[in-house]
């Protein structure tokens, strides 16, 4: 099956955690409109609900994560000096 590209860049949570080398969690991918569910591979080990970023597609629904922190999240919690 051929890697799906649309995947590549969408943030999602672990709802299993990975194992790094040893075997994949699973991910709830935002994609196409919705939440998809993915076999989620990582380098290192991932806790179950760590955010992370989809960084690249293996083909029948298994992905390549990252741990990842939005950094517009960071934004929301500052209110910033208004006066």
């Amino acid at each position: 099956m051929a890697s799906d590209e649309a995947v590549v860049g969408c943030a999602g949570v672990l709802l299993v955690g990975t194992r790094g080398a040893d075997g994949p969690g699973e991910v709830l991918v935002r994609v196409r409109g919705g939440s998809e569910a993915f076999l989620a591979w990582s380098a290192e080990p991932l806790p179950k609900g760590a955010n992370v970023l989809v960084v690249e597609s293996r083909g029948t629904r298994q992905v390549d994560v990252i741990e990842w922190a939005d950094p517009l999240d960071a934004l929301a919690g500052d209110t910033g000096d208004a006066g």
